[in-house]
């Protein structure tokens, strides 16, 4: 089973892109992020013709989360976190697939910090941390993918200093990824790759493509008996390449 995320910053205006790397990698499950597209407006009746089954939430302009599953029919299990109260931001959907349950989550920014929206990405990821506990304990197969928005370490940044600021490499913002690891989720990327440089992640702006000048943001998290089934986690690089296309690469896993 191959399962991959993918950012893909505009699902209609990146539409080609992501038909042409879904024929060419052809993942069985696909977690989609920064939709900016309502729901009316996601393209299902492509997809499906691509043969991916759908479950989604959209938001105009902003935001919004999918689930693609090839040959299949993804199970909707819920599309917000837990204790979300009056937040309305379509920033997480679930789903059983295939035997395995799959979240799919864009983590806020958190830009401008100090501020409301960097309280908002810390309150936002801690209600991630505690939905994620449930899910670890009850010993389902689970995977949680997506744009976390957050530089784990150091080394998953290209040497600078212009993101000294910046709410995706404070230590705050770091704090609570590592209480993921602490719970016991695998990030498949390191399990694989444990010294490599790896980036998920290239600005559009001061030609950061051009000079690999990148980060590390989406990532793909295992529960313990997927963590024993993991054979390869790699980055999709020559999709960020292309013409018109997102700002991330998309980041997958191949399970026993």
């Amino acid at each position: 089973m191959k399962i991959a995320t993918f950012n893909i910053n505009g699902i209609n205006r990146r539409l080609p892109n992501l038909m042409a790397w879904l024929a060419e990698a052809a993942p069985d499950i696909v977690c989609l992020q920064e939709l900016k597209a309502t729901d009316k407006q996601f393209p299902a009746s492509a997809l499906a013709d691509a043969g991916y089954e759908a479950v989604w939430k959209g938001e105009a302009s902003w935001n919004g989360v999918a689930i693609l599953v090839r040959d299949s029919t993804p199970v909707l299990t819920r599309d917000a976190l837990p204790g979300a109260g009056d937040d309305h931001q379509a920033r997480y959907i679930e789903a059983a697939c295939n035997g395995v349950i799959v979240g799919c989550l864009y983590a806020p920014n958190g830009n401008p910090r100090p501020g409301p929206k960097f309280d908002y990405k810390l309150a936002w990821t801690q209600r991630l941390v505690e939905h994620a506990l449930e899910l670890w304990s009850s010993d389902l197969p689970v995977v949680l993918a997506g744009d976390f928005n957050i530089v784990p370490e150091p080394r998953d940044i290209y040497e600078t200093t212009s993101y000294k600021d910046n709410a995706l490499v404070q230590p705050e913002s770091r704090a609570l990824y590592q209480q993921l690891l602490d719970q016991g989720w695998a990030d498949a990327i390191r399990c694989k790759h444990p010294e490599a440089t790896v980036y998920t992640f290239w600005d559009y702006r001061r030609n950061r493509w051009q000079r690999n000048a990148g980060l590390r943001l989406d990532h793909l998290l295992l529960s313990g008996s997927l963590a024993g089934k993991l054979k390869q986690a790699g980055v999709d690089k020559f999709v960020r390449g292309a013409d018109g296309a997102s700002d991330h690469a998309p980041v997958w896993v191949r399970l026993r």
